[in-house]
């Protein structure tokens, strides 16, 4: 392994958990104090949440339950631990749904992906993510600012501009969308300029393999990252590893979607994370996304958990003869029934109408109790299929029908 970025993302299991057990009651604790968490975490006993598992005893914040918090208390929901006026940079994201950051050195923690990806006090990284009102930009200029490279804050569009100023200023390294460096590249070569690129940081979009292959045929490393306006820096990609690694300011768990409860490892389901960020500490945050756990470390040398990366949105919420169903639907109607394990509702056509069939795995016999119990969640009648044996994928609500 090079270099580490710092001790943390080399420490042994023990040493992880010791720390966590340190951190996490006072983030807690700090989290209690603010007005957004009263009724939520004030029965709670901070210094019993020392580990992953404890969390789940905790509720789920959900991004619906951000937007209803900011629009009660103006302009963090009262989740941070600072007034407005006490950062340095205020955000706006579609919902809306604002967010507040500092300037302190790697306050967003990108500076560890970009260590990974190579990117350091030698380059000048092309900043292609927007810096207005949205905050990637600012995202990925902190982090470079915390490695030491130059940055050119070229925002997004204009490509013959963003081929200029490459070529004039000796950018090195690409920040920004997956796709938006071929157009750069390609635009290039239509006006017959040859750019000195050969390190990519992604995010914001899916890494192809096709795509990944093509920068590495033309002599470009390109890593992506996991991370969201909310929470900074989740996961990283590092040279040769597979799957992406936790980043250590947070604690990431996999649930079943619309439950706040975790699968297995292994188990697809959705991206539930805890920041240890003391202004914004943010405690079971869903993200909507789905990944799974891969065992093992990284053969990079780094130590935290693994993750597969994004395999799709846990908002699996479907329309079917008129109504909506939601995951929140699938969770409440297995909690009802100790005999059913697990559930999944499919949406088919039959005749030229829509068809609700959920199938599911466990003991439960009663056909019957089962479809008068989902008409009474869902509103909808809906056809009760026993015996399945379901995928371990994530889904719980899915759609066959075809929409040609």
């Amino acid at each position: 392994m090079e270099k580490s970025y710092d001790l943390l993302e080399t420490r042994s299991a023990a040493a992880r958990s010791t720390d966590l057990a340190r951190d996490l009651p006072e983030q807690i604790m700090r989290a209690q104090n603010l007005p957004g968490y009263a009724g939520t975490l004030q029965g709670c006993a901070a210094e019993a949440v020392t580990t992953p598992e404890a969390l789940a005893d905790l509720p789920v914040l959900r991004k619906s339950d951000l937007v209803a918090l900011q629009s009660d208390a103006m302009p963090f929901g009262g989740l941070t631990t600072l007034d407005a006026s006490g950062f340095d940079r205020l955000f706006q994201s579609p919902g809306p749904i604002y967010e507040p950051a500092r300037v302190a050195k790697d306050w967003w923690r990108l500076g560890r992906f970009l260590h990974a990806a190579g990117v350091g006090a030698d380059d000048v990284v092309q900043n292609c993510f927007g810096y207005h009102l949205t905050p990637a930009g600012h995202i990925f200029e902190n982090g470079a600012d915390a490695v030491g490279a130059a940055v050119i804050p070229a925002g997004t569009g204009q490509t013959e501009l963003q081929v200029a100023a490459a070529r004039a200023l000796g950018a090195t390294a690409y920040a920004g969308t997956p796709d938006y460096l071929k157009v750069i590249l390609k635009k290039a070569d239509e006006l017959g300029v040859s750019l000195g690129i050969v390190k990519a940081v992604v995010s914001g979009g899916a890494l192809f393999p096709s795509l990944r292959e093509w920068y590495t045929d033309r002599g470009i490393t390109c890593l992506q990252c996991y991370a969201t306006a909310d929470l900074g820096l989740i996961a990283y990609e590092s040279a040769g590893g597979e799957g992406m690694i936790v980043d250590d300011g947070v604690i990431v768990e996999i649930v079943t979607p619309g439950t706040s409860n975790p699968v297995p490892d292994g188990e697809v389901g959705e991206v539930v994370v805890t920041t240890l960020n003391p202004d914004y500490p943010l405690i079971r945050f869903a993200t909507g996304d789905l990944s799974a756990v891969l065992p093992g470390e990284s053969p990079c040398g780094r130590t935290n958990t693994r993750i597969k990366g994004w395999m799709g949105r846990a908002d699996q919420t479907t329309k079917i003869k008129g109504m909506f169903v939601r995951p929140e639907q699938v969770a409440d109607f297995v909690a009802r029934h100790p005999g059913v394990e697990r559930a999944r509702v499919i949406a088919t056509r039959e005749d030229e109408a829509d068809r609700m069939v959920i199938r599911v795995e466990g003991e439960a016999s009663d056909v019957a109790e089962l479809e008068a119990s989902a008409r009474d969640v869902f509103k909808l009648g809906a056809v009760v299929e026993l015996g399945a044996d379901l995928p371990r994928d994530g889904v719980v609500i899915e759609d066959q029908r075809s929409y040609d």
